[in-house]
């Protein structure tokens, strides 16, 4: 390899080109926390060559007790992102972390890299694009949050030009970090809930996009604390408002070629057999897919909600699929891709893109059909009511335990632990509720 394209150089001149200081090496666990070192320039050339350590227990979710050895985070130096309007002269380059020289099996960008290896050997390439939900909260003094915007009321708040516009500092932050970045921002909103925003940008090849989520989950936080805010992802902060989603867009090339439209199609969605039996394996593992999607105890009360106080929960009970109808599991907006709606703010975008194309190709692998569009065809049934539900069906799905041990094994067993330990965590705590229902009920 010459030196003008290798890691250090390429890394070092990234650096320079943006007159950066200090590099974010940052990495996330399986529950989706960033974990990074802040490295000086520098030390630019040690950190593309050897990586940086960290003692991997200590990091959380990552397979690591306190005996094993680091766990070097090595810099890709494609992610390299510079955000100087967060701190002058400061940029993030996403790492995977390895151990004893090898990709580490439990760490979520290597896992999602193994998956688009296999896509790659099947002769297709993932675009995703990914619709980021969040919450603007305060403190309210008592132990529980409101939204920022004291005036932010309404009963039916979304699209509201003027809860838009008091965030208008914040939005306007973001969106031109965004853009400043190459991203494409192309719209920013009020959603459905009192205090909850979305922000658009275009989409890329699945890994770029999963990092993307990761830059943007972080920089929503810093910006947000910056004007004294909480920026939140979580799934249902407010039991009678709308969740945050983390829908995903996802379609295929096969070189140039797109692989989903095509003029011929008795269905009337204008997909080809290939996306169908894409949509179809999506489906088929939509329960097992959805502790990857909707992995907290949290996410089930999203995706069990009747009702909110604006009418609608906007999202799916049931694994279908139909056109652009924000009701199913898959929606199909166009015929240039597939909308799949089950995610959370919660979810780890590095293993929901993975679950969600390792299900979607083995649906083309196996030519499966999804049967006609519409709310009364289910490939998949009822979706997990509980985590303890979705842990339990991922388990037993071969293809999706076989996503998260797609760099070696014990991955999956590792993660479906860890959730089942998270849900009898909260199963044990006494709630206000609890007290309510039964303190003099006998």
């Amino acid at each position: 390899m010459s030196q003008a394209s290798s890691p250090v150089s390429e890394l070092a001149q990234r650096a320079a080109a943006a007159d950066v200081r200090f590099i974010l090496a940052l990495f996330v666990d399986l529950r989706g926390k960033p974990c990074a070192k802040l490295v000086p320039v520098e030390a630019v050339e040690t950190l593309a060559t050897e990586g940086v350590g960290f003692a991997g227990y200590a990091v959380g979710a990552i397979g690591q007790q306190p005996r094993d050895p680091d766990l070097m985070a090595i810099p890709d130096p494609s992610s390299f992102t510079p955000v100087p309007f967060l701190k002058p002269g400061l940029a993030i380059v996403h790492c995977d972390p390895h151990v004893g020289g090898e990709p580490w099996r439990f760490a979520p960008r290597n896992i999602l890299k193994a998956v688009l290896t296999r896509a790659a050997d099947a002769g297709y390439t993932p675009w995703v694009g990914a619709e980021v939900e969040y919450f603007l909260v305060e403190r309210d003094g008592k132990g529980g949050i409101r939204p920022a915007d004291a005036l932010d009321t309404a009963a039916q708040p979304c699209y509201d030009a003027r809860g838009v516009t008091r965030m208008y500092e914040h939005l306007t932050a973001i969106s031109s970090a965004m853009n400043e970045l190459g991203w494409g921002n192309y719209a920013n909103d009020h959603e459905d809930g009192n205090g909850q925003f979305e922000q658009n940008f275009e989409y890329a090849d699945a890994l770029t996009t999963a990092d993307r989520v990761i830059t943007l989950r972080y920089l929503l936080t810093m910006l947000a604390e910056q004007r004294g805010m909480t920026a939140t992802f979580m799934p249902k902060p407010f039991a009678d408002r709308t969740g945050n989603g983390l829908h995903l867009h996802m379609s295929l090339t096969a070189g140039e070629q797109r692989v989903f439209p095509t003029a011929d199609d008795d269905r009337g969605l204008g997909l080809s057999p290939e996306a169908y039996s894409f949509v179809a394996g999506v489906l088929e593992h939509a329960c097992a897919l959805q502790a990857l999607l909707a992995p907290t105890v949290n996410s089930y009360k999203r995706t069990g909600a009747v009702a909110t106080t604006s009418g609608a929960s906007w999202s799916p009970r049931h694994a279908t699929y139909g056109g652009n109808d924000r009701t199913h599991y898959v929606r199909v907006p166009d015929d240039q891709r597939v909308e799949l709606r089950g995610g959370d703010g919660s979810a780890n975008p590095y293993l929901a893109i993975a679950g969600a194309l390792g299900a979607g190709l083995d649906g083309i692998a196996r030519s499966l059909d999804p049967g006609r569009p519409g709310a009364g065809e289910s490939k998949g049934g009822p979706l997990p009511l509980t985590l303890l539900d979705a842990v339990s069906a991922f388990e037993a799905d071969d293809l999706l335990t076989g996503v998260l041990d797609a760099v070696g094994g014990g991955v999956a067993a590792y993660f479906a632990q860890l959730k089942r330990e998270e849900f009898f965590a909260w199963h044990s705590a006494v709630s206000p509720w609890e007290i309510n229902q039964y303190l003099q009920a006998f």
